[in-house]
């Protein structure tokens, strides 16, 4: 079932990403990779993490954007058109702390109510890692750096840099518990 969830989970993202956004198909694929790091973390939940980092921001998709935050547009697809797992769907919508930006853009009451935070502290975390340490490249990177670019990209009082601003610290503690989980993992070899 986990390798039937993560071919599926790459299929849908490049068919959506690939060809109409490559650089955020890029980015996707980075956050796939940083996924499978964490694998030894989650046991279990490695496959359903691989499956939510590609699909992460589907939502960004032309064909997609309907309220035009890609989070809870993402989540709507994959739930309304793929009848996706429910636990996916919460973890692609809350990505990263989402429900910040969706307060920054009116839409906080109605991400809660379809799309409640999935109670999962590590796997959410995971998730938050994987996205917050890959470039928009998809290459790796220090989640300081990625806030600081993502404020370049956007602008410091545009709708992403104002939410990127408040969650940089929720962002880097977040960060930071992951990379003392992983560090307190046995090493084999």
């Amino acid at each position: 079932m986990t390798s039937q969830l993560a071919e599926w989970a790459w299929k849908t993202a490049k068919a959506e990403l690939a060809s109409t956004l490559p650089r955020r198909w890029a980015h996707s694929l980075g956050v796939a990779a940083r996924a499978v790091e964490l694998a030894p973390l989650l046991g279990d939940s490695a496959g359903l993490l691989r499956a939510a980092a590609v699909l992460h921001d589907i939502g960004y998709s032309p064909g997609l954007v309907a309220t035009g935050f890609h989070p809870l547009d993402g989540a709507r697809f994959l739930r309304d058109v793929h009848c996706a797992d429910e636990r996916l769907v919460r973890l692609v919508a809350n990505h990263s702390f989402a429900l910040l930006e969706a307060e920054e853009r009116g839409l906080r009451e109605a991400l809660e109510e379809e799309f409640p935070l999935l109670d999962d502290p590590l796997l959410v975390d995971a998730l938050v890692w994987c996205d917050m340490t890959t470039t928009p490249d998809g290459e790796q990177t220090t989640a300081e750096q990625r806030v600081t670019e993502i404020v370049g990209r956007y602008g410091t009082d545009s709708v992403v840099g104002r939410f990127i601003r408040r969650a940089s610290p929720e962002i880097f503690a977040t960060v930071e518990r992951v990379e003392a989980a992983l560090a307190a993992q046995p090493r084999w070899g």
